[in-house]
């Protein structure tokens, strides 16, 4: 895993437990805090949203079999935007996985939620 710009505190924990609920067991992800300029810039570019936003994810593959780690892709978090960084990674490393709250039934926030307890 790679982390850019990273404010203090262990990343890594919180993206393996997120990977591990999704059952990926091996995988890269790169996370990178941005300013809020740089977000709203994604936001409205890839999602047609122009405002910023705590957390966009962008997926490099699709799940499936792989002959090495799976190359996930990029977690983007705007601190300014963020009230608990943890938990943004945790998300954006779910939509990685494929999970969609937009479009589910609860899977992916009740998911979320499990995964948070269990670092507290």
């Amino acid at each position: 895993m790679e982390v850019i710009g990273a404010p203090e505190g262990d990343l890594r924990t919180p993206t393996e437990a997120a990977l591990a609920a999704a059952g990926v067991d091996r995988g890269h992800v790169a996370v990178a805090f941005v300013s809020e300029e740089e977000i709203r810039r994604l936001n409205r570019e890839h999602r047609g949203r122009d405002r910023p936003t705590d957390v966009l994810s962008f997926p490099v593959d699709e799940a499936g079999p792989a002959a090495g780690p799976r190359e996930l892709g990029d977690v983007m978090i705007c601190p300014e935007h963020t009230e608990d960084v943890v938990e943004a990674v945790v998300h954006g490393v779910l939509h990685l996985c494929g999970y969609d709250h937009e479009t589910d039934t609860g899977e992916m926030l009740a998911l979320q939620d499990r995964i948070m307890e269990g670092l507290a």
